[in-house]
């Protein structure tokens, strides 16, 4: 779901490719595919776990987005309803792009390996839930998960999100207050006007 200030930070930060490289833009259009594609296969653990893989893939080796802007979509796709993985990709998708057709592409590239897969394991999981390999897999798969959301976590403790006194209070109060068992949304919620009162 978008929202107007979302929509209005994306219209901030999208790439605006000179005339001279609109050629191009449907190599854009086709890497974006393959680079969703590929975190929607590997990004195991949901979306937090997929994070790292998106920002070593559209910042770093591509060079689409700088941290700055990475951190915005990250904080406007925990915001939005939804998970956060398809969250990200589409507004990574209009961003990198500049248009909706670009959200389009890497919404369905992201989702397409994860809605394969779970088609093929809905039809043989009966058979092979008992397996001793299958559980070994599984049960060695749960480390992973929780350093790839760990590293993600890390990722985005960047001067953008943490440069001031204030950010490390709301990060502090938030995680105390999270330990207590408070409600996530009522977190979101008073972090963002929280985040408004402060910073506009």
């Amino acid at each position: 779901m978008w929202t107007a200030a979302g929509g209005r930070l994306l219209e901030a930060h999208k790439v605006s490719l000179p005339e001279h490289e609109k050629p191009r833009t449907i190599m854009i259009y086709l890497q974006l595919f393959l680079s969703y594609l590929k975190i929607g296969f590997f990004g195991f653990g949901g979306g937090y776990a997929m994070l790292s893989l998106v920002s070593s893939e559209v910042v770093a080796r591509r060079g689409w987005l700088s941290e700055e802007v990475f951190a915005d979509i990250v904080a406007l796709s925990q915001m939005t309803p939804g998970p956060i993985g398809i969250n990200s990709a589409t507004y990574v998708g209009y961003t990198v792009t500049g248009n909706v057709w670009g959200a389009v592409v890497a919404t369905v590239a992201v989702c397409l390996p994860a809605l394969t897969v779970m088609l093929v394991i809905a039809k043989y999981y009966a058979q092979v839930r008992g397996n001793r390999y299958v559980s070994g897999a599984v049960w060695g798969m749960q480390p992973v998960i929780v350093g790839m959301v760990a590293a993600a976590a890390l990722l985005l403790a960047t001067p953008a999100a943490f440069g001031h006194w204030t950010s490390w209070a709301i990060f502090g109060a938030v995680l105390l207050a999270a330990a207590a068992r408070i409600s996530p949304i009522l977190l979101l919620v008073a972090s963002g006007v929280a985040g408004y009162l402060l910073y506009y």
